[in-house]
């Protein structure tokens, strides 16, 4: 397990997924099918070669996606009973076949739960940027996490 327990989560803690990954036409094309989108923005060149962005955009929930889950190894992975919600998911620079993304990760908030004594609830906020450094996707995810055991807990 490489998640962090609710207790490590503290508000104000910065997280960095410590990896970057290059997307490819291939992932875009992929993800469309799996999803059945469609849309020709995001799968004819020709289409798009004339339009502002010149070219065919990433799926934008493919770049969602791929920025909690890149996240995921060392925040939650292992020690989130569920995520509840995501909010606050903004798009401000297209993603494109080429582009490498990372991940950083701020917790926002932290609470323990109300109904459950072995859980809290975390806020974290992701944002995704480019190669360029620019952000490229955001959000806010709210998560059920676990509480540490206590000692000589099974």
């Amino acid at each position: 397990m490489s998640g962090l327990w609710f207790e490590e989560l503290t508000e104000g803690l910065e997280i960095d997924a410590g990896w970057r990954r290059t997307l490819t036409d291939a992932d875009n094309v992929l993800f469309c099918g799996m999803t059945m989108n469609v849309a020709r923005l995001h799968l004819d060149a020709e289409y798009m070669k004339d339009s502002e962005f010149g070219r065919p955009l990433m799926n934008s929930l493919l770049t969602l996606g791929l920025m909690i889950g890149m996240s995921v190894h060392n925040t939650t992975n292992g020690t989130a009973i569920a995520n509840l919600g995501m909010t606050d998911v903004r798009f401000p620079v297209p993603v494109f076949a080429g582009d490498t993304l990372g991940v950083r990760s701020v917790v926002v908030s932290a609470r323990p739960s109300r109904s459950r004594d072995d859980a809290g609830i975390v806020t974290l906020r992701h944002e995704a940027y480019n190669q360029r450094g620019e952000v490229v996707a955001s959000c806010e995810r709210a998560a059920l996490m676990r509480r540490r055991p206590a000692e000589g807990a099974a």
